[in-house]
């Protein structure tokens, strides 16, 4: 029996899964982010090494696999390629636990292209604590956004966390009409004056990246209570995701009569209403897109590109019990 493992890290955890030849899913695990650039205490790469260590032995114990008994992996990692120097040392990273080489490095952009639209050529658009977009067209990629949250990943969990804690400030000391976001975010930090948020935010927090991108759902929240604000704020989320597809479009060159399949991965676009924004979006676009939900989880995505990458793609059967099986 051939095993793939497949490791989709982002900027909030890191996921794990062991997947059969035949289509099943021999075991998941969690683990923490192993997103290194946003390291607090400097330890940098070695964030990296050090969550593989600990899940991979995790993720083969649960299916009774040894590391060497695996056939191949892929390992979607954070801010791959993003700083050209750490490349050397972020690809030898697996090696020492695996015990082989037979695995392969990326960003974790690719687990979701290849989770979500099973490999085929085609767009996914990622919006969890950063957001970016992906797309193959033959063997050709292109990458757009993912430039970090300081002037980049707009639509992405942070981006839209922000400017809900800015909408808050606007509304509580005058600037915005108040509305049921300065409640809905009173009551979820436990407020004791709205000048305290500056204390959670900067003190308490440091402003870290994934605690502000998690108020994007908070921001959800207030929308679907009717803040106008907030929902304008998931308007321009969405479009700010659709520059992105419309970007990737032009850069992999598809005819503009072409229909392109377009899905989407992250924890922004789970939420129903982010999610419907987008969607019309969409179709409100002069190019034609097929938009498509989900096949495959991400993590899912990054096992069956590893068999892929390996030369044995998992069959169509093995893909069918996979669909009816997997998380």
């Amino acid at each position: 029996m051939s095993v793939w493992l497949g490791v989709d890290g982002g900027g909030s955890g890191t996921a794990l899964c062991l997947v059969s030849d035949g289509g099943e899913v021999l075991a998941t695990a969690e683990a923490p982010s192993c997103y290194y650039l946003d390291s607090s205490d400097g330890e940098g790469v070695s964030l990296v090494r050090r969550v593989l260590a600990d899940a991979v032995p995790d993720v083969c114990a649960a299916a009774g696999v040894e590391p060497a008994e695996i056939t191949s992996a892929f390992f979607g990692l954070p801010a791959y390629g993003e700083v050209s120097a750490d490349l050397p040392e972020l690809d030898a990273a697996p090696s020492a636990v695996l015990g082989h080489d037979r695995y392969s490095c990326g960003n974790d952009m690719v687990c979701g292209w290849a989770g979500s639209l099973a490999l085929a050529d085609g767009i996914n658009v990622i919006s969890g604590t950063g957001s970016m977009t992906y797309g193959r067209r033959g063997e050709t990629g292109v990458r757009v956004g993912g430039w970090g949250e300081l002037f980049g990943d707009e639509g992405s969990g942070y981006w839209i966390g922000v400017r809900g804690l800015q909408a808050f400030s606007q509304m509580s000391d005058g600037r915005l009409p108040a509305g049921p976001l300065l409640d809905v975010l009173r009551g979820h930090l436990g407020l004791a004056s709205d000048l305290d948020l500056v204390d959670v935010v900067l003190n308490r927090w440091h402003g870290s990246r994934r605690a502000v991108a998690a108020l994007s759902r908070q921001v959800v929240e207030a929308a679907t209570a009717g803040d106008s604000a907030a929902a304008g704020i998931l308007r321009d989320a969405a479009a700010e995701l659709v520059r992105l597809v419309e970007a990737t479009r032009e850069g992999l060159g598809f005819p503009s009569s072409a229909r392109v399949p377009v899905s989407y991965s992250g924890g922004v676009l789970t939420a129903p209403e982010v999610l419907r924004e987008f969607t019309d979006a969409v179709a409100g676009l002069d190019h034609d897109y097929d938009l498509r939900t989900p096949l495959y989880s991400p993590v899912i995505g990054a096992a069956l590109y590893a068999a892929h990458r390996s030369g044995q793609p998992l069959d169509e059967a093995a893909l069918t019990k996979l669909r009816q099986s997997s998380p």
